[in-house]
């Protein structure tokens, strides 16, 4: 292994290793420096896929409970969690085993310990294992991809047992009588749903007035009356004070949000979902003197360097969407602008899923910052009630919004509730790119039956000549 590289990445989640593949692509010498002794990042080894596997089981166990039926399919239904947990495990360990392969196919150096970068140009690493010397690389460039962790809630102390964040919530060992879930946001949201699936009586403590904030605004309503629908119980404006463990549960103590009495609530586990922060803990940018934002963000150019030349970051540290897919284009752009070529990134055009049921799925401007920019706007929208493959499927709810300008016809942002949404969105995504209006996906013919002919109808619905409805 040479300790000499063009590119010494810090780092090995979807960020990281992309940035890696794609820099070795283009004949850089790259490594990658991973403390956790498997790549993937927090996304595949305790985040977006794990999670995914769960709510895909979760999602079968409850229609062969309750829907089978009336498909005319009898069956007696029990829950065999050891083996639905082990299911999401092995989908990890398959992925990741994937990750390395791509490692060793692109001829990238896969350093295992904690990186720190100790001067500009040098990454010293501590090797996890005892008695294990630390490891000098040297390199022209370095980026940080280490992306975020959970943000903690004052007075609420997370032991990954009774109180769980996402990675203690895709762990449990049994399905809790009941569960609070802190934060409405798109974690919480989508681990509650599984575990609500599975028995547990949840309940979503919000501080906010809305689901899913900064959703379009009609989307976090109807969403939230889906999920009420199914069994989820919402607390909302009210803030969580504390949290006291014994045997029998944890009892949170809480308060609107304006202030007011307290009360009480318990549960068998409670899982913190409030957010996510940048995790830079030990990286060492103090002592090399990297610029540090207020929230604990990284500061970096259009080009993704920072204020000390050579050392670059992308991904959750550097703020933003805290989304894989957004920092996996921002290490591809990374790696490109290193290796002396140019590279482009349209913010405005990455999607937000989220994998409930319906799912949820979002790109460009909601109504609602279309109104506070001035900007005018046609609003077309085509519910899944009059698309036929939804009625096939019993899988109706929820709608398609198209957002287009006014004058241009532009299509400024697309929200969908919906099956399959987070599919649905990409058609909108690569039309967002192109520029195109929302005649262009009207004058498109989509196959029938499909769900894609939704997002027809509604950019049809745009111009007001929906035929389906």
């Amino acid at each position: 292994m040479s300790d000499t590289y063009d590119v010494v990445i810090v780092g090995g989640g979807p960020g990281g290793y992309v940035a890696a593949i794609r820099a070795a692509q283009l004949g850089l010498k790259t490594a990658v420096v991973e403390k956790r002794g498997r790549l993937g990042g927090t996304c595949l080894n305790v985040g977006c896929i794990p999670s995914k596997a769960l709510l895909q089981s979760s999602h079968h166990y409850e229609m062969a409970e309750h829907e089978f039926a009336s498909h005319g399919i009898k069956a007696q239904v029990s829950l065999d969690l050891k083996t639905m947990i082990g299911r999401k495990d092995k989908v990890v360990e398959d992925l990741t085993g994937g990750i390395e392969f791509l490692m060793k196919k692109n001829k990238i150096d896969y350093v295992i310990g904690e990186g720190v970068i100790t001067a500009a140009g040098e990454v010293t690493v501590k090797p996890s294992g005892k008695g294990a010397k630390k490891k000098v690389l040297k390199t022209k460039n370095i980026i940080i991809a280490t992306g975020s962790e959970s943000t903690p809630l004052k007075g609420v102390d997370v032991d990954e047992k009774q109180i769980v964040t996402s990675t203690g919530a895709l762990e449990l060992g049994k399905v809790p009588k009941s569960m609070v879930v802190i934060g409405a946001g798109v974690i919480g949201l989508e681990l509650g749903s599984v575990w609500r699936r599975l028995g547990a009586e949840v309940t979503v403590v919000e501080f906010l007035n809305v689901a899913l904030p900064g959703m379009d605004g009609e989307v976090s309503k109807q969403m939230k009356r889906l999920l009420e629908k199914q069994g989820i119980k919402f607390k909302m404006k009210t803030k969580v004070t504390g949290a006291k463990k014994a045997k029998a549960g944890v009892t949170l103590t809480m308060e609107a949000s304006e202030g007011g009495k307290a009360e009480k609530l318990k549960a068998d586990v409670v899982l913190v979902a409030i957010g996510r922060r940048p995790y830079i803990d030990g990286l060492g940018l103090d002592k090399v003197g990297v610029e540090i934002l207020d929230r604990g963000f990284v500061k970096v150019d259009d080009d993704f360097q920072t204020n000390v030349e050579g050392i670059y970051a992308i991904g959750d540290v550097i703020g933003g969407a805290m989304l894989a897919h957004k920092a996996e284009d921002e290490g591809v752009v990374c790696a490109e602008i290193m290796a002396g070529q140019t590279g482009h990134i349209d913010y405005g055009s990455i999607p937000g899923i989220v994998y409930t049921h319906p799912e949820v799925a979002s790109v460009g401007k909601t109504e609602e910052q279309l109104k506070e920019a001035g900007v005018k706007y046609k609003s077309g929208k085509f519910p899944f009630s009059a698309n036929s493959r939804a009625r096939c499927n019993a899988d109706a709810d929820g709608f398609v919004k198209i957002l287009a300008d006014t004058e241009t016809d532009r299509v400024l942002g697309c929200h969908i509730i919906g099956p399959q949404g987070g599919d649905l969105i990409q058609e909108v995504v690569n039309v967002m790119e192109f520029g195109g209006s929302a005649e262009d996906i009207a004058r498109i013919c989509h196959g029938h039956p499909g769900l894609p002919e939704a997002v027809k109808e509604a950019a049809l619905s745009v111009d007001g000549r929906a035929i389906h409805i």
